[in-house]
């Protein structure tokens, strides 16, 4: 069964989302091997750009969206491709701090809220398009909804959620949704949803019932007729090479290729994997005389 879908109420004024994100996370949490409330914010964020990637139009498009509050973790960053496969890293990704004063993990402390989110979509032009806004909550969910509100103008409900075995730091579920109303949508379907909105349970209560992405989406929003758009199977999966690890540090000049050279072996460590690539002393020097 596809853990990703998009829905489309059948009058045509809004459209759900909803994605599984367990076995994205729990990539994650293996390769980064996150703390527990780490664990939420990054993996609150790649389900965010998992959804968010699924709107892009082109094959070829991307997003990558950023946090940065100036909290212990660092920048919070996640990347993702059109159909919703993801990839992310953490500036930080041992920090352990208390529960908050709701007994839940701290994300708003570990990520900050000194400090902005950044959208970035890569769709081929020559510029990407580029949105910012101030942070809102550092919870990540109120950020992105912000986010649409402010740089989209499109009016946006966002909810996510990881949940993490306090004993194992395992991941045991993680997902999330995302509604938005399409231009010109009647007030009547906007008093409708802020209806069905009320009362529903967190993402985790769902998917830790089991629940399907598509039955999440019909749970969310009772009161509509909801129609299936598409469905993918999406996954944390990096993009790197040894050829793009190349480019990069072409990308670095001849000086920095020249400081290289002084070692027998450069190492380079992807962010998003953790995979290594290695060149030696002579390689480098043959990308300073090419």
């Amino acid at each position: 069964m596809k853990n990703l879908i998009r829905m489309m109420s059948d009058d045509g004024q809004l459209v759900i989302m909803a994605v599984d994100s367990t076995n994205i996370v729990t990539e994650m949490h293996r390769i980064h091997n996150t703390s527990k409330v780490c664990s939420a914010a990054l993996g609150r964020l790649l389900t965010a750009a998992s959804l968010m990637g699924s709107m892009l139009k082109s094959a070829e498009d991307s997003i990558t969206v950023k946090i940065n509050g100036n909290g212990p973790c660092g920048t919070v960053l996640a990347v993702s491709d059109s159909l919703g496969n993801v990839r992310g890293y953490i500036g930080d990704a041992s920090v352990e701090l208390p529960l908050n004063e709701k007994g839940k993990l701290d994300v708003r402390g570990a990520v900050g809220t000194d400090g902005t989110l950044t959208v970035i979509k890569d769709m081929g032009l020559k510029e990407p398009y580029v949105g910012q806004i101030p942070i809102v909550s550092g919870e990540i969910a109120e950020d992105i909804t912000a986010y649409y509100a402010t740089s989209e103008q499109t009016p946006t409900v966002c909810a996510l959620g990881v949940l993490v075995d306090p004993d194992t730091k395992n991941i045991i579920c993680s997902g999330g949704f995302l509604i938005q109303l399409l231009p010109f949508a009647e007030d009547a379907i906007i008093d409708k949803l802020e209806k069905d909105i009320q009362n529903i349970k967190p993402v985790t209560a769902m998917l830790f019932d089991k629940m399907t992405p598509e039955e999440i989406c019909r749970a969310v929003l009772p009161s509509f007729n909801l129609e299936k758009l598409d469905d993918a199977q999406v996954e944390y999966r990096c993009t790197c090479s040894k050829d793009r690890v190349t480019k990069a540090l072409i990308a670095t000049g001849k000086d920095g290729l020249s400081e290289m050279a002084q070692d027998d072996a450069t190492e380079v460590v992807c962010n998003f994997c953790n995979k290594k690539y290695h060149f030696s002393k002579e390689e480098i020097k043959k990308l300073m005389n090419n």
